[in-house]
């Protein structure tokens, strides 16, 4: 495969499909390599954008506004209950508090919050700076929890500290944290929804399709969640993951401590929504409940694919481009491309492990491009190579896509439209048939690949 203008470094992170069709090995899972533009965040919003959607809690950022400015509002998660969480509080450190500290700042803020507000639940989270100047942000959670009776949880993430996983794994430690003291709570008959953040309302997709084959939902992580439902999670017999990139340990960890098995799921694509609801189904030793999924699921796969038969005649022969945060996510849209008859050509994740990219490597075709933590240069080199006429991405990707003169899906946490679950493959294939096939293509005097 041609590399011309990619970093040396870079090399290993990408892998050309061979027409063998033997598994290769992707560097992956690593920090990003200085000077390549990784387009990953940093560990402090990878904490973040896990915590934010618990709907009653406060999040206070201890360092300057710049941080609290950049994660405001950052998922577009939906909720049923308490507006709080999309606001962001900030210590603003200036260059007084960096040479004498910061903690009595952070103190005070603490204090205001409690006298105003009194929530059950705060997040501290530490930012680059506090990690420089040695503010004992744990120090100041403990005497708040003393002082106030509620839970005022520390999140050390400096974003110089790892990579956004690491976020993702103080965040399940944080959620770890406030379980502690709930962690012996008898078992009852219903399930946990790790790693959705409701997205567009997707959480209460999932909840329906969980009601309509009987089993009940007793939390979710953290789309749409707050203090109280929270705390029971340690009743579930069962996690669902979702995003495994997120909550894959925080699983692990339940597993470990509460005795709570778990299953990794995507609801993405019919093939895959189908499967969760099924293997949950069947995990939870149910034949009633089994019986229900099966005859659930044959209705609505029969459903949706009568629906988007329109559009996957009009799409059969297109060639799409797929760069996303997880690997779970680039799994479930290969095989809806694929039930569309698109052809997946190049496809990246920004925090895939292992085993995802031999998942990947075992759906894609011969010549197919795989990319961990790519950057713009290198997307746009390989998209003009492979002649996609989509890319599925982020906001970051979507100037690249209309530069290039193709078209664009946003597939990440700023949309406002459902893409999971049987309606979010007939939202998806709407929206990919409207993109792709848009007579703004015809007004462009020509393609620039």
């Amino acid at each position: 495969m041609q590399t011309t203008g990619i970093l040396e470094e870079r090399k290993s992170s990408i892998l050309l499909k061979n027409r063998k069709g033997s598994r290769a090995p992707i560097t992956c899972d690593r920090a990003s390599v200085a000077g390549a533009v990784s387009q990953r965040a940093c560990v402090y919003c990878g904490a973040r954008v896990v915590l934010n959607p618990i709907t009653d809690a406060f999040h206070i950022v201890h360092g300057p506004i710049g941080c609290a400015s950049y994660t405001w509002d950052i998922r577009g998660s939906l909720t049923s209950g308490s507006t709080l969480f999309r606001n962001s509080f900030s210590t603003d450190l200036r260059e007084k508090d960096i040479v004498f500290g910061g903690a009595e700042k952070l103190k005070a803020a603490i204090d205001e919050i409690m006298e105003k507000y009194a929530p059950k639940l705060i997040f501290v989270y530490a930012t680059c700076i506090v990690g420089v100047i040695g503010d004992d942000v744990e120090a100041v959670c403990r005497q708040a929890e003393k002082t106030y009776h509620n839970r005022v949880i520390p999140v050390k993430a400096p974003g110089f500290s790892g990579t956004k996983s690491q976020g993702y794994k103080l965040a399940c430690n944080a959620i770890l944290q406030l379980l502690a003291p709930h962690e012996n709570q008898p078992k009852q008959n219903g399930i946990n929804i790790l790693g959705d953040f409701n997205l567009a309302g997707e959480i209460w997709i999932i909840q329906n399709y969980f009601r309509e084959i009987g089993v009940p939902v007793i939390s979710t992580m953290t789309g749409d969640a707050n203090y109280e439902t929270l705390i029971r999670a340690p009743s579930a017999r069962l996690n669902l993951v979702q995003c495994a990139g997120s909550s894959l340990y925080l699983a692990q960890r339940m597993e470990e401590k509460m005795e709570i098995p778990f299953l990794k799921v995507s609801f993405f694509g019919i093939e895959d929504t189908t499967n969760s609801l099924l293997q949950a189904a069947k995990a939870l030793g149910d034949k009633e409940t089994t019986a229900r999924a099966e005859a659930f699921t044959k209705e609505q796969s029969a459903k949706v694919r009568a629906a988007i038969a329109p559009y996957c005649e009009k799409l059969r022969g297109k060639r799409a481009a797929i760069y996303v945060g997880g690997g779970f996510k680039a799994i479930s849209l290969i095989r809806q491309f694929r039930e569309m008859g698109v052809e997946t050509v190049v496809v990246g994740t920004q925090t895939g492990k292992p085993e995802d990219y031999e998942t990947i490597q075992s759906l894609v075709n011969p010549g197919t491009v795989i990319l961990d933590d790519t950057n713009p240069a290198e997307l746009e080199a390989f998209i003009r190579k492979t002649h996609a006429d989509l890319l599925v991405g982020g906001v970051k990707e979507r100037p690249l896509a209309y530069k290039l003169g193709i078209a664009f899906c946003d597939h990440n946490h700023e949309r406002k439209h459902a893409l999971a679950g049987y309606e979010g493959v007939v939202n998806f294939a709407q929206e990919i048939n409207l993109s792709v096939n848009s007579p703004v293509w015809q007004a462009v005097s020509s393609r620039t690949i």
